[in-house]
């Protein structure tokens, strides 16, 4: 009789699991410290690495044809390639979620910057300032921590 598989279970366990506990797990899984993205993303790539630990990662192909699918997109340009690799940026798609005042607001990252209420921005602080109508740091607004730009 085939035992049952434990992955399942421990990826469900990710949803329930503190987030003190989940940096613990980035720490043991990646051997670095977490990034300062919100919980969502550390539950994703957590369960990502856990299954690339148990079932194996992507094949040497398949990152090759991702290189070269990148390469057309930013047509080698090291600038760009350094922007497609950028740790400190949330990835496109990331949703991050902000109440003010009683109103959740929604941001969506987006492949050349944010947006937020159908319009696009560039920058977090752009939209934290639409929102509460002072100046703020985007990214101390939305709750990143140690944040620093690259130059």
């Amino acid at each position: 009789m085939n035992k049952p598989d434990p992955i399942p279970a421990r990826l469900a366990a990710l949803k329930t699991t503190s987030t003190p506990d989940l940096k613990k797990q980035w720490r043991d899984l990646f051997d670095s410290e977490p990034p300062p993205f919100n919980r969502r993303y550390l539950e994703s790539r957590i369960a990502y690495r856990i299954q690339e630990f148990a079932y194996g990662g992507l094949k040497p192909e398949t990152i090759r044809r991702l290189e070269r699918l990148g390469e057309e997109l930013d047509g080698g340009d090291k600038k760009k390639r350094g922007m497609r690799l950028d740790r400190d940026r949330p990835i496109t798609g990331t949703r991050l979620i902000r109440e003010w005042q009683g109103v959740e607001h929604i941001v969506t990252v987006t492949a050349d910057g944010y947006e937020w209420q159908a319009r696009p921005y560039q920058s977090l602080s752009a939209i934290a300032r639409a929102i509460t109508g002072t100046r703020w740091n985007g990214w101390v607004f939305f709750g990143f921590k140690n944040h620093r730009r690259r130059t």
